[in-house]
């Protein structure tokens, strides 16, 4: 099983910056991408950015040009650095990995628990 782990969510400005982070660990054969999507009160998750194991990043349109994912796969840890936040990106954001047990395993979705971040205005 693949365990990811988030850190870096918590309180800030509108306007300031936070950067989080999510680890990959467990038995892990390949990770194809990683990303970050985000869940606010009242609303159906959304993709926030997703990088694969090339390097291609999509974003959602909502954060383009303010947020930059990375990922450093000799760490299988991705990165979603916030800049600009503004109150409607408060939500709980999580990790997601589409990864492979083993060369025989098929890439199944893995998530963490869930960052709380808070933009107050």
């Amino acid at each position: 099983q693949v365990q990811l782990v988030e850190s870096g969510g918590g309180l800030v400005q509108a306007g300031g910056s936070l950067r989080l982070s999510c680890a990959a660990s467990g038995s892990i054969f390949s990770i194809h991408a990683m990303g970050w999507y985000r869940q606010a009160p009242g609303k159906q998750r959304e993709l926030v950015a997703v990088i694969t194991s090339g390097g291609s990043t999509n974003y959602g349109d909502s954060v383009k040009g303010r947020f930059t994912i990375s990922r450093d796969s000799a760490k299988n840890t991705v990165y979603l650095q916030m800049n600009s936040l503004k109150p409607e990106d408060t939500a709980v954001y999580y990790c997601n990995a589409a990864a492979a047990a083993s060369r025989y395993s098929a890439y199944s979705d893995y998530w963490g628990q869930g960052t709380q971040v808070t933009v107050s205005s």
